[in-house]
């Protein structure tokens, strides 16, 4: 196994998890946001453990970016669809999924009220969620790809 398969199905792999964090993160912020529930020390070590995922998958997406054959920098990297998705788009829009949940996790932390708490983590964490969503989708391999 070369370090770039290592590295490529360890980052497939750990979406999942992501996924799956940022889903029980963002349903049980809705739902205790519109049920007025109270902020438990279980939202805060979820929405927590939830950040810190996207943040685990970014360094290992940053390792397997300097090891991936389809990330190249020339004059055609912007007219090839794989190259530029791969070089530009997907840590582009990543990132910017991984800053939404990362200031959405500090407006949580920061507000007073439970109502606020949620909303914020709601509302950050939904919008980077369809941002990861569609970015995977424009990939052209589904949710479902373990590799590309």
């Amino acid at each position: 196994m070369t370090p770039y398969s290592f590295f490529r199905e360890l980052h497939s792999g750990f979406r999942y998890i992501v996924l799956i964090l940022l889903l029980l993160a963002i349903i049980r912020a809705w739902a205790d946001w519109l049920g007025k529930k109270p902020y438990s020390e279980g939202n805060r070590k979820l929405n927590l453990f939830t950040m810190i995922s996207v943040h685990t998958q970014l360094l290992i997406g940053l390792v397997l970016y300097f090891l991936s054959p389809f990330v190249r920098f020339g004059s055609d990297t912007m007219k090839d669809h794989d190259t530029r998705y791969w070089t530009v788009e997907h840590l582009t829009a990543m990132i910017i999924a991984i800053v939404l949940i990362t200031i959405g996790h500090s407006k949580s932390k920061k507000a007073t009220s439970p109502e606020a708490k949620h909303k914020a983590i709601a509302i950050f964490y939904t919008v980077a969620l369809v941002i990861v969503v569609a970015t995977i989708m424009l990939s052209g391999r589904g949710l479902l790809a373990m590799t590309h």
